[in-house]
């Protein structure tokens, strides 16, 4: 199956308007992109000065789009309500139509929000947030609260982990995908991979594995590592200018 490509951008500085976002995100359906997804962070250190939300933005690029699949890459379940993100969730998979993938992960300790944002910093309890944040998420999906997802059996969860960390592995095989940060390259992916798959992973489906590549590697090479996701990022400052020259290059 050939491995599909997406933009993966921070709605930062230059791309903090949504009508900004959404005519971006028009131009990649335009081109044959398959995805387009956001950083979702509150706030960021420096040189980052301004942010979007981004669930705003992703209703706006729902608004705007038919077929490219979206979603925040990633939301930290330890900051969120569980309940008012199971309500947003809903929401946005019926504004676009079952094209909503969840990203989650603890929340990095490299972005300047933790110690601003977070009730709880504790990795191991964050850890229990958002495992206990999941189980909740599904429960709300399975008919706690109308509506349901249009997705069934539930909107798709990718679950983030930075490499070389092993111990993000075992929720990802519980969920649908997995989303590994900082990759040293397509052999590190293979390694992740075996791993995920001999936990169970993909035993119900399809398992993606995604990857943010901006190394310029082949995809080729990713793909032949198990890739079912390449995203192309652009960094904590992204120009609109190269986002669209990306864009109107089409995913190749």
């Amino acid at each position: 199956m050939a491995v599909k490509r997406g933009i993966f951008l921070a709605p930062f500085d230059e791309l903090v308007d949504p009508r900004t976002l959404a005519d971006l995100a028009r131009a990649a359906e335009e081109h044959g992109w398959d995805g387009f997804f956001l950083w979702d962070h509150l706030s960021y250190r420096a040189p980052v000065r301004a942010l979007a939300d981004p669930w705003v933005a992703l209703a706006a690029i729902a608004s705007a789009t038919e077929r490219l699949r979206l979603g925040p890459l990633v939301t930290p379940l330890a900051r969120r309500r569980v309940a008012k993100l199971a309500r947003e969730t809903v929401t946005l998979d019926h504004l676009s139509a079952g094209r909503l993938t969840l990203g989650v992960g603890l929340g990095s300790e490299k972005t300047g929000e933790l110690e601003e944002h977070y009730e709880v910093t504790d990795p191991r309890e964050r850890a229990r947030l958002l495992d206990r944040g999941l189980d909740r998420l599904a429960a709300y999906w399975g008919g706690d609260f109308e509506p349901l997802p249009v997705q069934r059996p539930r909107i798709p969860v990718w679950v983030a982990a930075r490499w070389p960390h092993r111990r993000p592995l075992r929720r990802a095989a519980r969920w649908d995908g997995l989303f590994p940060i900082d990759l040293p390259g397509p052999d590190a992916l293979a390694e992740l991979a075996d791993e995920v798959r001999a936990l169970g992973a993909g035993r119900d489906g399809r398992f993606d594995l995604v990857v943010d590549d901006e190394t310029g590697t082949d995809p080729e090479e990713w793909a032949a590592a198990g890739a079912t996701w390449l995203l192309t990022g652009f960094g904590l400052e992204p120009r609109e200018a190269d986002v669209r020259a990306t864009i109107s290059s089409g995913p190749g």
